[in-house]
């Protein structure tokens, strides 16, 4: 009998353990010793810096005719130089056009100042919402800034998005919810959480709000308790979506202290609230133009997140800017706070007053 418990108690030791990420780990102290603050990082899962593309030619000096003197139908960028706009068609191409296709992507080579092509207006979207995040953004994305490259990668469409989960197979189950839950499901870490946070944080501006300063019912709770679950898994994504653990951010001590979290939680603050303006200005707004191929299951166009520019590396790229190659892309600096940005909580600088928001 012996012999047979033996090895099933093994296998089923191992079967547990494959629940545990193992292997080799670097882990680094973010706060008093013995309080558990440790910054963990699963060596094995560290992404390689993805490789980037050496501009077509070298940026040529400004000045001369603009874009707008030169070519028909310039609707953004009128008044870069001719040299300049051609540079940066270049580049899009190498960021985003299928290299079979070039120019012709966007265009109709015939006539290049036909917008006869979808993909030519939600490219000039997509240049101005990069403008807007280098931009207005600088919170989140600082002088490093960001280029089509950063989401692109190469590809038409970015591999990382997401749209409207289309809802549970089995409506008639005890898996039945709005969101979608208890189905592992990636997003969300494989854990039975809500698997569609995005809806709701990422597109709509709901409050990311778990911890009161009372166990009791008050009106320091913003929203629902069983609303934790949603905002846990945005975190979980989050989490993935750098490669990092909570305490990348957060205080494990008290999760919602802002007095007590790192600078990167002020980030992630301004981060969320961008990619919300991302997806509700400049891609929601382009739903009647994008066909339905370029939809999600309920109709609505493909979005993005945080794994969008991320790529599962706190900073997009390894933090390699591109920027410089691509300069118009900062685009012009505004002269006050966007809508929907409003400052980090006071609690980030003033311990007294905690909010716990995130």
């Amino acid at each position: 009998m012996t012999r047979i418990i033996t090895p099933l108690a093994a296998g089923a030791a191992l079967l547990l353990l494959g629940g545990c990420e193992l292997g080799a780990k670097q882990s680094t102290q973010t706060g008093f010793r013995g309080a558990g603050l440790e910054q963990i990082v699963d060596v094995s899962e560290i992404k390689e810096a993805a490789e980037i593309p050496a501009a077509p030619y070298p940026l040529p000096p400004d000045g001369g005719p603009t874009a707008g003197q030169s070519y028909q139908n310039i609707k953004v960028l009128s008044g870069l130089s001719k040299e300049r706009f051609d540079h940066l068609m270049a580049e899009m191409n190498q960021w985003v056009a299928p290299p079979a296709q070039g120019c012709s992507y966007c265009h109709n080579p015939e006539n290049m100042a036909s917008d006869e092509k979808y993909t030519k207006i939600v490219a000039r979207r997509m240049l101005q919402m990069t403008q807007t995040v280098n931009s207005r953004w600088a919170s989140h994305v600082k002088q490093t800034g960001v280029t089509c490259y950063t989401c692109h990668r190469g590809n038409p469409v970015p591999e990382y998005k997401w749209a409207i989960a289309e809802g549970t197979p089995t409506p008639g189950t005890i898996l039945r919810n709005k969101h979608g839950q208890n189905t592992p499901n990636q997003n969300v870490g494989y854990a039975s959480l809500p698997y569609d946070p995005f809806a709701t944080y990422l597109a709509g501006r709901s409050q990311i709000r778990v911890a009161s300063s009372s166990a009791f019912p008050s009106s320091k709770h913003i929203v629902s308790i069983k609303d934790a679950e949603k905002s846990y898994g945005l975190m979980m994504h989050v989490s993935g979506a750098l490669g990092v653990n909570c305490t990348y951010c957060h205080n494990s001590q008290s999760f919602r202290a802002w007095n007590l979290s790192s600078a990167q939680r002020g980030t992630a603050y301004y981060g969320i609230r961008m990619v919300r303006n991302i997806n509700e200005d400049y891609i929601t707004s382009l739903q009647s133009v994008f066909p339905a191929y370029r939809k999600g299951p309920r109709g609505d166009p493909y979005k993005v997140n945080c794994t969008t520019c991320h790529q599962g590396v706190s900073k997009p790229l390894g933090g390699v800017s591109m920027i410089a190659e691509a300069p118009v892309l900062r685009g012009v600096a505004p002269a006050e706070t966007p809508a929907g940005a409003a400052a980090v909580p006071a609690a980030f600088a003033k311990p007294a007053a905690m909010t716990g928001r995130k």
